[in-house]
């Protein structure tokens, strides 16, 4: 939990100074896809409040009115991430974009833009369009050791409960503060390279569309990734419950327990990020004593415990 809480605070330091930077070379030159990419670090500093706000929240004692702990709350504000980047970051740089391909001039390569009485194009000595680079290049490489963080902890994660590759990591785990850091960075990795493309383009070849087009791709690279995290996070928030072939594994612990006859019920659900609350109806010989029956079931518990780490909380029924 330490370590998540330290990456966020980092992501969140480094992104509202990259959204400074964007928002100073959209000063510098109107480029579209730079407000567009202005709006995206803006999201992503606040979705880091976000998620910081949902570890805090989850690490909350059990209390009477959330028996089973409050680590729900980290689907809940990673939810919210989703909205904002769809809401926020997507429609405004999907809005922006199109209004500048409907009205070219509005912005430019080299377009004087004031606020407040500034004219920021003075205030540099050099052509805004590389600053504007270095930005985009700077985010990028930032970008890219955050990608990889959250990759490598993914990849981690599937090593651990053999998953496939991304795609099922993706709809099986449990860890949304890492699934939304990394839907974050692929996000932030491919539109501050679609922004360098388009302004390059817009630069080269004296076409401004291009720069407009950048920034309407990356309003809808925005908005699917949102809606894609977002149905992520329903699946936990309604209550998802372990994969079938898990699950299989626990009955099999439960069954080849000594004393047990069969189960007449089971259900598992995550309960937080890496937590599982599993309950089972169990049929023990009629022969067994209370006594008996008592070390049966604690030995089930470290049985399931063993077999999946997630295993946090366990409820045997007995039936004899």
């Amino acid at each position: 939990m330490a370590g998540s809480r330290s990456v966020v605070i980092a992501a969140l330091i480094a992104n509202g100074a990259i959204a400074i930077l964007k928002f100073f070379g959209f000063l510098l030159t109107g480029s579209p896809s730079m407000l567009s990419e202005t709006y995206h670090s803006i999201s992503d500093t606040g979705n880091q409040v976000f998620l910081l706000v949902g570890i805090r929240f989850s690490a909350k004692e059990a209390s009477r009115a959330h028996p089973f702990g409050y680590g729900k709350a980290q689907f809940f504000y990673s939810f919210l991430v989703s909205v904002l980047l769809f809401g926020i970051a997507g429609w405004e740089s999907l809005k922006h974009g199109y209004d500048a391909l409907m009205h070219p001039g509005h912005g430019g390569e080299r377009a004087d833009v004031i606020l407040a009485g500034i004219n920021f194009t003075e205030l540099v000595p050099v052509d805004p369009f590389w600053i504007n680079v270095a930005v985009l290049v700077g985010a990028i490489l930032f970008e890219t050791y955050a990608f990889a963080k959250a990759h490598a902890e993914l990849d981690r994660q599937i090593a651990e409960y053999g998953w496939s590759g991304l795609r099922e990591a993706f709809s099986k785990t449990s860890d949304v503060t890492t699934l939304t850091a990394f839907t974050e960075d692929t996000i932030a990795l491919l539109g501050a390279a679609v922004a360098l493309v388009g302004i390059s383009l817009a630069r080269y070849l004296e076409a401004p569309v291009f720069d407009a087009v950048a920034s309407l791709v990356i309003g809808a690279l925005l908005m699917v990734f949102a809606v894609a995290l977002a149905w992520e996070n329903k699946r936990l928030i309604l209550g998802e419950s372990l994969p079938a072939d898990v699950e299989a594994a626990l009955r099999a612990g439960i069954t080849d327990q000594q004393g047990v006859r069969h189960i007449d019920g089971f259900r598992t659900i995550f309960i937080g990020p890496g937590e599982v609350l599993v309950t089972a109806d169990v049929s023990f010989d009629r022969g067994a004593g209370t006594d008996s029956i008592d070390e049966d079931i604690t030995r089930i518990e470290e049985t399931l415990r063993g077999i999946d780490d997630r295993v946090s909380i366990v409820y045997i029924e007995p039936e004899v």
